[in-house]
This record gives structure tokens, C-alpha cells and sequence, in this order.
């Protein structure tokens, strides 16, 4: 679906250019997946009755929307799936926005993957780039599918205000992508609970995407 454009002032400079209306993304993340919490990359476990809850609760407070994109997992999808056909809109399921793969790391809970390799799994959080997960995928192949992704739904969104159910790694990363930052210094400082909301504005100055931060942390708590 083509946006529609409209003149307005360039917010740089000042001048009149052709400038497409805003894009608004909300990237929202799982709820608790079924197992409790582990190193959970590829692994595809489903969510829990909590997790649902959790989810049902962050969208009853935010949208509406055009359109809902997922990554493929099911602990997305699945969510997904149901929230779009009640709704009645479209979904589609974009395989770069799944989360890293944590290669041996998968399955592990984070205090028995400490105890083991405490000092491996330090290197990885301070430094994700020189230090990826052994037999994992590294941060440069994480942010290169994710910002292949992300370019792809800026080129052809299918409506102005989009969904995207996705992973608390690959939310930082698209993040970092969406803002011009490195992912690295982000992949362990920001805090991205499960059925947190994120919402991003996307401009287009002299055609190129422009993201502004507009809200982080709506997370739904299970009291």
C-alpha cells in the first residue's frame, strides 16, 4: 500500500520538500514463553497462559493499526495470528526479524549458564561483537538481517501504523538500526521486558527515513 505525501517544511533546515506522511511503528515483544526464562534464540517454544495475558494487555492500551508483521517464532506468531484475524488485518511474518541464535547457549537458564561459563557469557555482554555466542550468530549477521528487514517494510508498508511482534534482541537491534546507532553498547543496556512496547515515528526528509523515539517500556506486569 502506497502512503500518501504531502508538502510540508523539512525539519532540518526549514525548507519545503516533498515529504511523505509519518510511519508509526510499535514493536512489541513476547509475552513468557512456556519453560520460564532461558538463553531462547531459535529454540520455538510457545507462550505461556501468562504470556497471553501479557500480550492482551499492552495491545488493549495502544493501536490502532494498519497492519501486524511478526517474526515466524511461534511465541510471535501465534499472537500474532490470533490478535490480526479478530482485528481483521492483515498479517505477515518476516523471517530477518527472528532473535539471534545463541548457537550452544540455547536452552540454557542464565544463573546455570553463568555457573558454567561465567566468564564467556561476561565477554559476550560487554563486548557482543568480538565475543558472539559460541557457534551462534554474530552481531554483524543479527544487525545485517534486521536492518534488511526493517528497510524492507520502510520501502512498502503496508498501511501508517504498523505492529511488529518481535524478540527483546532483535527490538534493540532494530532500535539501534532505526536511530543510526551501533548495536552493540545496546544489545545489554537497554531493558526490554516481556510484552514491552516500543514506538518509533518514522519521517522522510529529502526521501531518506528519519526515526524518532516516541515511547519505550509499556510493559504489561503479571501481578
Amino acid at each position: 500500500m502506497a502512503r500518501s505525501v504531502s508538502y510540508a517544511p523539512n525539519l532540518l533546515t526549514g525548507s519545503t520538500t516533498l515529504h511523505q506522511q509519518p510511519l508509526f511503528v510499535d514493536l512489541l515483544r513476547h509475552g513468557e514463553p512456556e519453560g520460564g526464562r532461558k538463553y531462547r534464540g531459535r529454540l520455538d517454544d510457545p507462550l505461556s497462559a501468562t504470556g497471553w495475558r501479557q500480550l492482551r494487555r499492552a495491545v488493549a492500551v495502544a493501536g490502532p493499526w494498519d497492519a501486524v508483521i511478526s517474526s515466524p517464532l511461534c511465541r510471535c506468531a501465534d499472537f500474532a495470528r490470533d490478535y490480526s484475524t479478530h482485528q481483521g488485518l492483515p498479517l505477515y511474518l518476516e523471517p530477518d526479524f527472528r532473535e539471534i541464535d545463541f548457537g550452544e547457549w540455547e536452552g540454557w537458564e542464565p544463573a546455570a549458564l553463568f555457573e558454567a561459563q561465567g566468564d564467556r557469557l561476561t565477554a559476550f555482554w560487554r563486548d557482543p561483537r568480538r565475543h558472539p555466542p559460541p557457534g551462534g550468530e554474530t552481531l554483524d549477521a543479527l544487525h545485517g538481517r534486521l536492518a534488511r528487514g526493517w528497510r524492507r517494510w520502510l520501502d512498502e508498508p503496508p498501511g501508517e501504523r504498523l505492529l511488529v511482534v518481535c524478540h527483546g534482541g532483535a527490538i534493540r537491534v532494530l532500535l539501534a538500526e532505526a536511530l543510526g546507532l551501533d548495536p552493540a553498547p545496546l544489545l545489554g543496556r537497554i531493558h526490554v521486558p516481556y510484552a514491552c512496547l516500543t514506538r518509533l515515528r518514522v519521517d522522510w526528509i529529502d526521501g531518506n527515513p528519519v526515526a524518532t523515539l516516541l515511547a519505550h517500556g509499556c510493559a504489561v506486569d503479571e501481578g
